[in-house]
């Protein structure tokens, strides 16, 4: 099943001079190479999301603006994610969580790795304080973990250059990740066979 997998690394941070890009495409390189599914860069720039502006809850799934109506569709695509995050403030980049907030269903059911970069913890941080919103999202994120660090697989705090190190973790990310995806994607499949015989 897992060469059918669709699996999206969203790039949390909307920053002038952001360095989640650089982070997002080293990903994407090392985990077509090392998995089977088909892995994707997503920009939340590229939706141009602003503060959340939705007057109804996104757990009715009544989108009413264009901005949120693309963001749905896109994530909708998607059997699993990658989210790399900056830490701010001990905590994920805002823009991160005001795209998480935006959608409901579409995150449901579905599984996440967590790729954090920060300077005195590597943005460990925001990624277990990402954990519990993803859990809200009934998105279930896998124990794997990378963690990059600023100081040292930057440099300058700018040019990415990481350990060779981190390449084990990216295969035990990818291989709990589809694992995962696979599983959950036969979750949902099974829900709507089931809600299309009731």
């Amino acid at each position: 099943m897992s060469s059918e997998l669709r699996i999206g690394i969203i790039i949390g941070s909307t920053r002038p001079g952001r360095v989640g890009p650089q982070v997002a495409q080293w990903l994407q390189e090392h985990a077509a190479r090392l998995g089977e599914a088909v892995y994707e860069v997503v920009d939340i720039v590229d939706f141009a999301l602003p503060l959340l502006d939705e007057a109804v809850p996104a757990s009715a799934g009544r989108y009413a603006n264009a901005h949120t109506i693309a963001w749905a569709e896109k994530i909708d695509t998607y059997d699993g994610f990658v989210f790399v995050t900056p830490e701010y403030n001990h905590a994920p980049s805002p823009a991160l969580l005001n795209a998480l907030s935006f959608v409901s269903r579409e995150w449901n059911d579905k599984a996440a790795g967590i790729v954090s970069y920060g300077a005195s913890a590597s943005g460990a941080r925001a990624a277990e304080m990402l954990r519990p919103i993803l859990g809200e999202l009934q998105i279930a994120d896998v124990r794997q973990h990378i963690a990059l660090s600023l100081i040292t697989d930057f440099e300058n705090y700018s040019t990415f250059a990481p350990s060779e190190k981190h390449l084990a973790g990216v295969q035990t990310l990818v291989e709990q990740l589809e694992d995962w995806a696979g599983a959950l994607k036969g979750v949902r499949a099974a829900k709507l066979e089931a809600a299309a015989a009731a």
